[in-house]
């Protein structure tokens, strides 16, 4: 179980994120994407679903966005309603600051109900006004404590810029959470500093590490890898070139992506870091979310072959 595999400090977690369709989607739509979605999750091994809050973060930054903005359904609905059938838990995100204290714990009293597990994401802007602070959205979490566990988002780009992100994360380590999914990484050196400043300071305080997921993702497009950028993913040049001057723009991030998860694995190793993975899917594109199935599963057979998961039992003709 997740829940277990997260208060053992066990390595090797796979995770894969999506997000809802959008809001618009009449709901006979909704009903076949949930069921073609379902039957992608049904084959995957993983030990939980990521469903994600789309927030507009236009007000973010000055610059355009590449993709206009479109609001998507709600994800604890979503997940409640159309997914219930995959039998494995599922993770959903929500930005606290946007919901009243009321709000906030009638949402957290529904999600224990159905064995989810809440992960609070920031404001879409600075300037939000606030209706719970993070640390009053922790402190009503804390009441389900006993058979819930948080997660919390992890920035490696803000800590090349800021280098404070394990200050960041042992505040929230002090709040009750117990690992952390990562912003899509592609620069794994910005990966590796942010997890080495981390080590450091659980080291100099003496506490257990917490478990970290870094998340990968497919790129389809020259148009997308903007979007990344605009999202404020780093992508090194070298990567962006080539991503760039590929023939396939999907093979070629799935190649990339491999590559990082080969150095993170080996450097978590090394480093008695527990840690995941997280594969996003939100592209609409089906090469694009073929690629993803693919990504996971070869992943799942890395981790493997360290022996940190066990091989998903296949069934063979006699």
């Amino acid at each position: 179980m997740f829940l277990n595999k997260i208060r053992k400090k066990d390595s090797g977690i796979l995770l894969y994120g999506i997000t809802p369709p959008k809001s618009q989607t009449p709901p006979e739509k909704v009903a076949a994407i949930a069921e073609k979605t379902l039957e992608r999750l049904y084959a995957l091994d993983i030990d939980a679903l990521v469903v994600y809050d789309v927030q507009d973060e236009s007000a973010r930054t000055s610059e355009e966005r590449p993709f206009p903005f479109t609001s998507a359904l709600d994800p604890f609905e979503f997940a409640s309603t159309h997914l219930h059938s995959l039998e494995v838990p599922k993770i959903i995100y929500r930005p606290a600051g946007k919901f009243s204290k009321e709000e906030l714990a009638d949402w957290l009293h529904n999600l224990t109900q159905h064995k989810f597990y809440p992960v609070f994401v920031g404001l879409p802007a600075p300037d939000f006004q606030v209706k719970t602070s993070l640390k009053e959205a922790y402190e009503l979490w804390s009441l389900h404590k006993e058979h819930s566990i948080i997660g919390a988002v992890t920035i490696p780009e803000r800590h090349a810029v800021l280098n404070d992100e394990d200050v960041r994360m042992l505040d929230k380590m002090n709040s009750g959470v117990s690992y952390f999914i990562s912003q899509c990484i592609f620069n794994v050196e910005y990966a590796r500093k942010a997890m080495e400043s981390l080590v450091a300071s659980c080291q100099n305080k003496n506490i257990e590490l917490p478990t970290v997921i870094f998340t990968l993702t497919v790129c389809g497009s020259v148009k997308t890898l903007q979007f990344m950028e605009w999202l404020g993913i780093h992508i090194p040049d070298s990567l962006k070139e080539e991503l760039i001057n590929s023939e396939n723009t999907v093979e070629k991030s799935v190649s990339i992506a491999l590559s990082i998860a080969e150095e993170l694995i080996n450097y978590c190793i090394d480093k008695n870091i527990p840690f995941g993975f997280n594969i996003e899917s939100v592209a609409i594109r089906k090469e694009e979310i073929e690629a993803s199935v693919y990504l996971i599963n070869k992943i799942g057979e890395m981790l493997s072959a360290k022996g940190l998961r066990k091989r998903p039992n296949v069934l063979t003709e006699a």
